[in-house]
């Protein structure tokens, strides 16, 4: 069975400028999810898709592959993910590549483990069509989220049939983060929901996906703390 990481990175971005190649404790931040994905047993080889010559030199020095520069329509901040995956599988099978498990790779959430790649990709049995990332949520639609009704008045997202004391009575529900995702080959067209998915549960601290400047230091925060712990 043949397995390849694809890891999507534009080198526009508008909440950081330049992040996917900003250094995260002296290091470009994309190197850290490529170093990841060459770790992983089951993965045969390590995909960037980029419009950027820049990320595509780092990714290159860091191990990965750009076999090509992505087009100008999938490259924008409105494009989907989905279809920019789509596009890196199809020119690898048009080079002759057979591909039976597709593992997505955030390059904005360094702090996922090599473990939870691993984990990830054992999940994905004959009844899934894909695997998706998240942790427990600390806000919760039966409790403390609220949305407007057609009325202007605001109430809970999903009003539960009786109220809970505390929000730890109520339905656990989890917050998607990004870090992983792993398709079957036939099932990447299915997007997320159109088949059937199961969640990783991942621990919040390991959940962390940059997207602005507070991020980076959070992100900066937790790396040395894990650091310090394993010295």
């Amino acid at each position: 069975m043949s397995c390849v990481a694809t890891i999507c990175a534009r080198g526009g971005s508008v909440g950081v400028p330049r992040k996917n190649v900003l250094p995260l404790l002296g290091k470009p931040l994309i190197v850290y999810t490529i170093e990841q994905a060459l770790e992983c047993r089951g993965i045969d080889g390590v995909y960037v898709s980029t419009d950027s010559d820049e990320v595509a030199e780092v990714a290159r020095r860091a191990g990965a592959q750009v076999p090509f520069r992505r087009p100008a329509h999938l490259a924008t901040a409105d494009a989907p993910k989905v279809p920019v995956i789509e596009h890196l599988v199809g020119e690898l099978e048009a080079r002759g590549m057979t591909i039976d498990v597709v593992v997505d790779l955030q390059p904005t959430s360094p702090l996922r483990d090599v473990s939870d790649i691993d984990a990830c990709v054992a999940l994905l049995d004959g009844e899934t069509d894909v695997v998706i990332t998240g942790y427990e949520s600390e806000k919760n639609p039966y409790f403390n989220m609220v949305e407007y009704g057609e009325d202007g008045a605001v109430r809970l997202v999903k009003p539960p049939p009786t109220a809970f004391a505390g929000r730890q009575h109520a339905p656990t529900v989890y917050a998607m983060n990004g870090a992983v995702y792993v398709w079957r080959r036939p099932s990447l067209g299915k997007g997320l929901w159109g088949g059937r998915a199961r969640l990783y549960v991942m621990p919040q601290e390991r959940s962390v996906d940059i997207d602005s400047p507070l991020d980076f230091r959070i992100a900066e925060l937790l790396m040395r703390d894990k650091l310090t712990r394993r010295a």
